[in-house]
């Protein structure tokens, strides 16, 4: 055989077998696996035993709450109060001895100052402490929470008679369902003067209903 067909064989030879061989197949993508929807947990409901529990911790916050205001060493109750309206005034006669103002005198117990307008202006209630503080704090029990919406401003006056305010704007305090009675809390920076007494502003429109307050505490020393 002539030598210039050898290379022509061996290329011819290549080309029919590189025909012949198949392609490998192309691996598909995987396709992702399809999301499984997750079955909202189930919340057990509380049981009868769970709520009573509930509702007794409430309970026993609420006292622990007040016993730590009535027997704070701190604090003092109010020796004298007066204000702007008695429910009963305008009906020609004295009001009843149960509404009167001085009523918030004292720890409390039960006796209680009624306003005289549901919702038309505002009112005050003033209060008078035995010994004058740098103050740190007002406290004012409404009774069932009558009214504890409404305080607008908190005032104090010192020993030559000024009133300066401490605290005005809108109640952020709601009826507490604790207890019998709710308690108005406000704190602020200690006052650089001796303060004597305490003035509440209450806006009657603001909470509808007759305000009912039994005592007032101021805190310093």
């Amino acid at each position: 055989m002539k030598q210039w067909l050898i290379p022509g064989l061996i290329l011819s030879s290549l080309v029919v077998a590189g025909c012949g061989k198949k392609s490998e197949p192309t691996p598909e993508a995987a396709a992702p696996a399809p999301e499984q929807s997750q079955a909202p947990a189930l919340t057990a409901e509380p049981s009868q035993d769970d709520s009573e529990r509930a509702k007794k911790q409430a309970l026993l916050d609420f006292a622990n709450m007040e016993d730590k205001f009535i027997n704070d060493p701190l604090a003092q109750w109010a020796a004298t109060g007066k204000a702007s309206s008695t429910f009963g005034d305008d009906n020609g006669g004295e009001p009843s001895a149960s509404n009167l103002a001085s009523n918030v005198t004292g720890a409390v117990d039960g006796k209680t100052w009624t306003n005289n307008k549901q919702d038309v202006g505002t009112d005050w209630l003033e209060a008078t402490f035995a010994k004058p503080v740098a103050a740190t704090e007002v406290r004012v029990v409404f009774s069932s929470g009558e009214g504890v919406e409404a305080v607008s401003k908190v005032e104090l006056q010192d020993t030559s008679g000024n009133w300066n305010t401490v605290w005005s704007g809108l109640s952020d305090v709601k009826e507490d369902d604790r207890g019998g009675r709710t308690w108005f809390v406000k704190t602020f920076e200690k006052t650089s003067y001796q303060a004597t007494a305490v003035k509440i502003t209450i806006a009657n429109n603001v909470q509808r209903g007759y305000k009912v307050v039994d005592a007032v505490q101021l805190v310093g020393q």
